[in-house]
């Protein structure tokens, strides 16, 4: 169950056990959630019926998410990349925080926003077309919250993903 108005996830998780084959397929979703069930069944060497079967199982118990689309944000006018960290007032309410998440998620330039421990609470990746347009974004929605403290600007010069962390067997 997720906290009313946000996407932080409920506390006390379990992790939830996985098989050899759950493993497999969600390592082969994760670098082609596009993979046919046909093509899933036949590179695991199981039915067509088992491979549907299995990852709805994976679905229901909320390990794939969702299946998503890599997107060249280049190709979209937004070629420049920042990652921006937020570090909130001292005493910051915790309705301050679910306001700052609820707002920020929703604007247009936002590709993730993480909510972290360490010297930064938030971390903002953003999608815009200009270095002039990092700045606008973060005078615009950033500076001018009464809660945020200071903000932090990297840019992202090269960004790789991995769908399942190295680890994962």
């Amino acid at each position: 169950m997720k906290s009313a108005g946000s996407d932080l996830p409920a506390k006390n998780l379990q992790p939830v056990e996985l098989d050899d084959l759950d493993r497999r397929i969600v390592r082969i979703l994760s670098r082609d959630g596009r993979t046919t069930n046909a093509d899933l069944a036949a590179a695991l060497d199981i039915a067509p019926s088992t491979a549907h079967a299995r990852t709805r199982s994976l679905v229901d118990r909320g390990v794939i998410r969702g299946f998503h689309a890599s997107i060249d944000h280049q190709r979209l006018g937004r070629g420049l990349q920042a990652m921006i960290g937020v570090t909130l007032r001292g005493g910051t309410r915790h309705d301050s925080i679910i306001t700052f998440i609820d707002e920020v998620k929703q604007l247009p330039q936002v590709l993730q926003l993480f909510f972290l421990g360490g010297p930064d609470d938030f971390m903002v990746h953003i999608a815009v077309a200009d270095s002039s347009e990092v700045r606008q974004f973060v005078v615009e929605n950033l500076s001018t919250e009464p809660f945020v403290a200071s903000t932090r600007t990297s840019i992202i010069f090269e960004y790789h993903r991995r769908g399942v962390a190295a680890g994962f067997r």
